[in-house]
């Protein structure tokens, strides 16, 4: 059954031809534009489908001669649209920040420990995304007059494809408004705590099934066949966990622009400081860490401090650097992206400069408080009192320059796995 992947990340769309879990042929990619605004984190939603529409034309004919289509998205990418399934506001990513008030209402409303039974994980701001659409409501309101549907990422992609009004489990669960620890539903207590209309969310569908088929319109717009089939979608990180057997105890770490650490389970059992979320197939969940900026501070530190260096001559400055602590006395608390599992936000901070201090005195420190970082969410993942497999598949493109310092300080003896590039993408090959 050969399927057409397409995986939309926080800053390009790939796609392949999949047979099974094997790419056919090459990997088209697209790039996109993430904007930066003090603490809003948008994407363009035409840029999304600019992105789709080029990679689907790059794969030339063989994208028209599949059997189904597969998505894997960012999550949380909060959208809402209009009648038409036109985008209404831009897409808000998982690194927004904004709606610290929003949330700190919605908990008051519910109670933190009742909100963490229900939906599984506390209202963090713009990583559970009833936040964010709060924050529209109150500050934007003139956007969400025409407002007739509201989801994720894959939400907004199926309803330009397909026309249909659909959300997968794994996306609902981080929407702050699905019983995710019964998967039985939207929670009627959770939207009246968001002042949210049940009748503008998604249909809740599993992730490999069938949610739609390509409209007249759908094929037009992105060159694909009428009556196309396509699955509901998946977060990227259930792609990558399917692929490395999504077995109970299961470790997988994607590094990319955010740090994700997810531990497969198959009884949900929240904590106030770590993500619960289904899989998407099946009665299995994920407990999930998060370090919010890894990729994107890397990228920052170059930005600002480096500019001078080209990138191969910056990789390997980080990769020396990594190899050994820190000389001076300088510490980076890389708050950059604020903190995913806190509802009141940090910001980063570098401490201990002095007239002696360099650049890569600061790069180094920020290499160390990953390596700190990293280790230390082994003990939150405790939490779920099962074994962890000693086999960790690691992903992501920053995770294979990085593994070295993002799990220097794991305790005990571990096998760090490395998949055939693009498991992101070769992960929906197991939704067929």
């Amino acid at each position: 059954m050969p399927l057409l992947g397409l995986d939309i990340g926080s800053s390009s769309v790939k796609a392949a031809i999949l047979r099974g879990t094997k790419i056919v042929g090459d990997v088209a990619r697209a790039d996109f534009k993430t904007r930066y605004d003090g603490p809003k984190v948008e994407v363009d939603p035409q840029a999304i489908i600019k992105a789709i529409r080029s990679v689907i034309r790059d794969l030339g004919t063989a994208a028209t001669k599949v059997d189904a289509v597969a998505i894997s998205v960012m999550s949380p990418a909060w959208v809402a649209m209009d009648g038409q399934g036109n985008a209404l506001t831009p897409i808000v990513t998982h690194q927004d920040r904004r709606s610290v008030e929003q949330a700190v209402a919605i908990e008051k409303r519910v109670g933190e420990a009742r909100h963490l039974r229900l939906a599984g994980n506390r209202p963090f701001p713009g990583g559970i995304s009833s936040t964010t659409w709060s924050w529209f409501k109150q500050n934007e309101p003139g956007r969400l007059k025409q407002v007739d549907l509201v989801g994720h990422l894959n939400t907004f992609v199926h309803r330009q494809l397909t026309g249909e009004r659909v959300i997968d489990l794994s996306n609902a669960s981080f929407t702050g408004l699905y019983k995710t620890l019964t998967l039985d539903g939207w929670s009627d207590e959770l939207c009246a705590a968001a002042a949210i209309s049940k009748s503008v969310l998604p249909d809740v569908f599993e992730s490999d099934e069938i949610a739609g088929k390509v409209t007249r319109e759908g094929a037009r717009r992105f060159g694909l066949p009428v009556g196309l089939p396509v699955m509901a979608g998946i977060i990227d990180g259930s792609a990558g966990m399917l692929l490395a057997g999504a077995k109970v105890g299961q470790l997988l770490n994607v590094s990319g622009s955010t740090d994700v650490l997810a531990l497969c389970v198959g009884r949900p059992n929240p904590h106030p400081k770590l993500l619960t979320r289904a899989i998407g197939v099946g009665k299995k969940w994920v407990s999930v860490s998060t370090l919010a900026a890894v990729g994107t501070a890397l990228n920052w530190v170059r930005s600002q401090l480096f500019a001078d260096l080209a990138d191969e001559k910056y990789w390997k400055l980080v990769a020396a650097l990594s190899k050994r602590p820190p000389a001076s006395r300088v510490s980076f608390d890389n708050y950059l992206a604020g903190e995913r599992t806190s509802i009141e936000q940090r910001t980063a901070t570098v401490a201990g400069l002095t007239l002696s201090s360099t650049r890569e005195d600061i790069l180094a420190a920020l290499l160390d408080h990953l390596a700190v970082s990293s280790a230390a969410r082994l003990d939150l993942l405790k939490h779920n009192a099962i074994p962890f497999h000693r086999e960790v598949v690691i992903a992501g493109g920053v995770g294979r320059r990085l593994s070295q310092i993002l799990h220097r300080d794991w305790p005990g003896k571990w096998k760090f796995v490395v998949p055939p590039e693009e498991a992101t993408l070769r992960g929906l090959g197991t939704l067929a």
